[in-house]
């Protein structure tokens, strides 16, 4: 959101403000984030919320009850499996398979300290990512493992990538949206690409945008991830924990 004049200082602090008082919200990013800012996507079954199949396997409930996992269950589809970011450890009832867990951190960003792009390399080229992409932002993150990524994934919000000629080195993008808050997402390098700091200049793009509209930026990754000491740097701070539970449900 901008002032007439251009600038976001006009409209900063209430945004930041409403951010503090939507926090809570961030308990439980998925659920609230498809009870909200994505709502039009969501796919409900009573309580179980999740995004749609060509987006991704994120889902959310609001507790662990038997029946927010009655509720997933045909969300999931014959043969489906579902992501959950759980505050508890998993409590699985009978007929659900953990395909795969790990502990996961939630940080975000009050004081963001932005990477200058500086100069690329010769025939290295950042630009945002578009439709035609879609292909080669799959096959980056099939062999990173960001995360999921699908092939409407980029619907979610704006992605950058950098390209050398025609490859796809290295991407980052928006994924879950809540009210004054919006999560870095899809943050990958190609092996042959890494040290050469694209990872925080993508981001710094994509933080750059989000807090010129006022919100805050958040992320989610495995706590054990390197990568962590990156987003620290950048100013983000570990907010909570989570039990990621990538699950599937025997038919």
């Amino acid at each position: 959101m901008h002032s007439h004049d251009g600038s976001t200082e006009a409209v900063a602090n209430p945004e930041r403000a409403n951010s503090v008082a939507n926090e809570p919200l961030l308990d439980n990013p998925i659920w609230n984030a498809l009870g909200t800012e994505h709502q039009a996507l969501a796919v409900i079954r009573s309580d179980a919320r999740r995004y749609p199949p060509a987006i991704g396997p994120l889902a959310g409930t609001p507790d662990q009850s038997s029946g927010s996992y009655d509720a997933l269950r045909p969300l999931a589809g014959p043969g489906g499996t579902l992501v959950l970011f759980l505050p508890d450890p998993t409590a699985l009832p009978a007929g659900w398979t953990l395909i795969r867990g790990g502990l996961l951190t939630q940080m975000m960003c009050r004081d963001a300290k932005l990477v200058d792009t500086g100069p690329l390399r010769n025939g290295v080229v950042m630009r945002r990512l578009g439709a035609t992409d879609v292909p080669a932002m799959i096959e980056l993150a099939t062999l990173t493992e960001p995360g999921p990524f699908r092939e409407r994934t980029i619907e979610l919000g704006n992605f950058h990538g950098i390209f050398e000629g025609d490859r796809l080195l290295a991407m980052a993008g928006q994924r879950m949206r809540l009210p004054g808050f919006v999560e870095v997402s899809a943050v990958c390098t190609h092996p042959a690409a890494r040290g050469r700091g694209y990872a925080g200049v993508l981001m710094s793009r994509v933080m750059h945008e989000i807090i010129g509209e006022g919100a805050t930026p958040f992320l989610h990754a495995f706590a054990d991830n390197p990568a962590v000491s990156l987003y620290r740097k950048l100013g983000f701070a570990e907010r909570r924990k989570f039990q990621l539970a990538v699950i599937k449900h025997a038919e």
